[in-house]
């Protein structure tokens, strides 16, 4: 018998609502909704600034290699603080690190807002703040990472880290397009008010989550030792260690196209700040819906190859990228930039998230964020310096190619990987003991 046309319809609505209902399966969570949405409401003010602030450098400096300096400022104590806060984050109350954080940011925000728009603003100010917002990232950071496992099931992990990414990525759509527009019209300086007033939200809800855990097992030792134990962990799991590299690779010589963003804005497409705000904005688009498609994904399998495609398709987007001359093509080009750099972070965090015993989850992020955010300093200030001799274009083809490489070379390594990947989910929340003998990635 033909099965009618509306029970057909009727079947994939249903369908589609099943499908929809698993992407968004941690939002279930009463936690996780209260972090999901004061986040997304406070990160769109942060990508406001973010912004505003490379363009206030430009304006004040119109140097390259000042736009570097003040990314150098801003993530290099990430990279150097990072393990500390990785340690307090496995010894101290995670959601308490996080109020006190958001406050410190806040605080930051409405200190540059006042200097700003009272006309008192120099580039030593910004670097200054930038390096102070820094400092309370190293803290911020592991913490928010590694909060995530402390408010959804285990079962939901994957899901919860990916739709993260889709409210970082929806917040860096609206931010950045909202920010060019009050940039050209009132200047940066409500832009940093404007963020200030957006920490009330995630603060707000982080004070209403309820959560009880216990308190938390210290290793035996120094902080210092309990830093160490984390690198050692690292060190000694070889998918978890390829992986990393991989991200500090992609950090170090892709991701600082971003630093030089106002530079193709201005003197490239000829875009202004309202081209800037469009131009970040198209990189958010891809990169949010890069994170929806790895929401939708209800297994880890095949995460491995995925990372490897993302790499190799942020290199080629970013070259492509770089030869483009026409304002609205450049625009399009972002968008599977942005799409593949969503999906390589995700995947790596998804699979070092899946892979990492509880105890050492806060240090072992705090080494995910020295080589996500740790190493673009370093990216910033060499992509500064050498777009200041052979142009910004130039700088980003090169980066692009990098991260080819380093794709291919991940790739090449991770089938010798992939059977110790299975076993540590597997066990989930046991680390491995110090002598077990692991499969290298050579």
């Amino acid at each position: 018998m033909t099965t009618p046309p509306s029970s057909s319809a009727d079947g994939g609505l249903s369908a589609d609502a099943s499908r929809f209902s698993s992407t968004l399966r941690a939002l279930g969570h009463r936690n996780y909704r209260l972090f999901f949405f004061g986040q997304l409401i406070s990160l769109v003010g942060t990508w406001m600034q973010s912004v505003a602030q490379a363009w206030l450098v430009y304006r004040l400096t119109g140097s390259a290699v000042m736009l570097g300096l003040v990314g150098f400022a801003g993530q290099i104590p990430v990279f150097l603080l990072a393990p500390v806060g990785g340690t307090f984050a496995d010894r101290y109350d995670r959601r308490r690190i996080l109020v006190v954080t958001q406050i410190a940011s806040m605080s930051l925000a409405f200190v540059l807002a006042a200097l700003t728009l009272t006309g008192r603003v120099h580039e030593w100010h910004v670097f200054g703040l930038a390096m102070v917002l820094g400092i309370v990232n190293a803290f911020d950071m592991p913490t928010r990472q590694s909060f995530v496992a402390d408010i959804v099931d285990r079962k939901d992990l994957s899901n919860a880290i990916a739709l993260n990414s889709a409210m970082v990525n929806g917040a860096r759509i609206v931010g950045p397009a909202v920010a060019g527009v009050l940039v050209a019209v009132v200047g940066e300086g409500w832009c940093f008010l404007v963020n200030g007033v957006s920490y009330v939200a995630v603060i707000i809800g982080l004070r209403l989550i309820k959560i009880d855990i216990g308190a938390r097992v210290a290793s035996a030792g120094s902080a210092v030792s309990r830093a160490v134990e984390g690198f050692r962990y690292v060190a000694r799991t070889g998918p978890i260690r390829a992986l990393l590299l991989l991200i500090g690779l992609v950090s170090l010589t892709g991701m600082p196209y971003a630093v030089l963003m106002p530079i193709f804005a201005d003197r490239i497409l000829h875009g202004g700040a309202r081209g800037l705000g469009l131009l970040m904005g198209a990189a958010g688009v891809g990169a949010f819906f890069g994170a929806l498609r790895l929401a939708a994904k209800r297994e880890l399998r095949g995460l491995g190859r995925w990372v490897v495609l993302s790499g190799a398709g942020f290199g080629a987007s970013l070259i492509l990228f770089s030869v483009s001359r026409s304002f609205w093509l450049s625009t399009v080009l972002l968008i599977p930039v942005g799409f593949s750099m969503m999906v390589g972070l995700a995947s790596s965090n998804t699979l070092i998230q899946a892979m990492v015993p509880d105890e050492l989850r806060g240090r072992v992020m705090a080494v995910y964020a020295m080589m996500f955010m740790g190493m673009a300093p370093f990216g910033s200030l060499f992509a500064g310096a050498i777009a200041h001799r052979v142009g910004a274009p130039v700088t980003v083809a090169l980066g692009g190619a990098a991260c080819i490489a380093g794709a291919v070379v991940f790739g090449a390594k991770w089938p010798a990987l992939r059977s110790q990947a299975r076993q540590l989910i597997a066990t989930g929340r046991t680390a491995p003991p110090e002598n077990r003998g692991e499969t290298s990635p050579s």
